[in-house]
């Protein structure tokens, strides 16, 4: 789900909460060493995007904020800001010449330069925390 979140919007905050959970304590947050990305520079992204994005040669920013149950790729486009939320079941990513986040039939590949290698340790602690909510799901070994 995308939404528009250039303005304040309380029902905002309540989808976001009920689809990928509340963000983390602040505690959690020391623990985690942080939850969120740097910024990163996007190279390409689904048809179904392509109206978030800058019509003109400007370059596109995203970064990515972590939740218990999901993700929350927050995108700029000039003055507008967009939020792609993500719960962990849907998302898959991809790491060829750069990453790409998939889910709900949209994605958006990350451009393989020095700001995504400064959030290399970001991907791996999102990596973990998929692994860690897909552990919670699994089917149990045999008797």
């Amino acid at each position: 789900m995308i939404i528009n979140t250039t303005h304040h919007n309380t029902e905002h905050k309540q989808i976001i909460a009920d689809l990928i959970g509340s963000p983390f304590s602040l505690l959690q947050k020391f623990k985690m060493k942080g939850v969120g990305s740097k910024r990163m520079i996007i190279d390409k992204v689904s048809p179904n995007m392509q109206s978030m994005m800058n019509k003109v040669s400007d370059i596109n920013y995203a970064n990515i904020e972590l939740r218990p149950k999901g993700i929350l790729v927050m995108i700029n486009q000039g003055l507008k800001n967009f939020t792609w939320i993500i719960p962990y079941y849907q998302l898959t990513i991809y790491k060829v010449n750069g990453s790409s986040l998939h889910a709900q039939g949209r994605f958006v590949h990350f451009k393989n330069n020095k700001t995504f290698k400064e959030n290399k340790k970001f991907f791996d602690k999102l990596l973990d925390e998929k692994v860690r909510y897909d552990m919670l799901f699994a089917m149990p070994q045999g008797i």
